[in-house]
């Protein structure tokens, strides 16, 4: 399987579970483990993240980005970021489905962004499906906030430190809580 076949299977949301995507995802892990290892183990300038990132996620960047390391990925390859974002530190970027965040959005420490989930029946839990998370433009995301598979955010839209994200929120607005709701209309 090439990097390719799986971004194109991916975009079904078709279940990953045949032993040819496991072994793929297992060879995929080795080398974002190989890449996110030197990232986070020794102090780099923003350049140098940058170079780093470009290599894990297998396309160039924004000269634009910021990053604080550690910074983590189990895959790598389908990270799309826009101009301008910053990114804090010890974030952990599950991005098998796809993650896309727009121009000038901010994350917070710790943000998780999960695009995979399991089946709930225990003859299903070695079985993932994707579906990607999608930022509109300057999105803040607070610190300690996971946001789940799916899940779309609209351009402005602020999502409280520690919110559990697992439905769609609309532009303009303030999300937080464990699930999170709408909070209130940014005017």
């Amino acid at each position: 399987m090439t990097l390719q076949d799986f971004l194109d299977y991916v975009k079904t949301g078709q279940p990953l579970d045949t032993p040819e995507i496991y072994r793929f995802l297992d060879d995929m892990s080795e080398e974002a483990r190989r890449v996110t290892f030197r990232l986070n183990s020794a102090y780099h300038d923003q350049k140098e993240i940058r170079t780093l990132l470009c290599e894990l996620f297998g396309h160039s960047v924004s000269e634009t980005l910021k990053m604080f390391p550690p910074f983590y990925t189990d895959f790598g390859k389908n990270i799309h970021i826009g101009d301008g974002v910053f990114i804090n530190a010890c974030c952990n970027f599950q991005d098998h489905g796809g993650i896309y965040i727009g121009d000038r959005c901010q994350i917070g420490h710790n943000v998780v962004f999960a695009t995979l989930n399991h089946g709930i029946r225990p003859e299903e839990r070695r079985s993932m499906t994707p579906a990607p998370i999608i930022l509109g433009r300057n999105v803040w995301v607070g610190s300690n906030s996971t946001i789940l598979q799916g899940v779309t955010i609209g351009d402005n839209a602020v999502i409280a430190a520690g919110a559990v994200v697992t439905k769609d929120v609309p532009a303009d607005t303030v999300a937080g809580g464990v699930p999170a709701r709408i909070i209130k209309k940014i005017e």
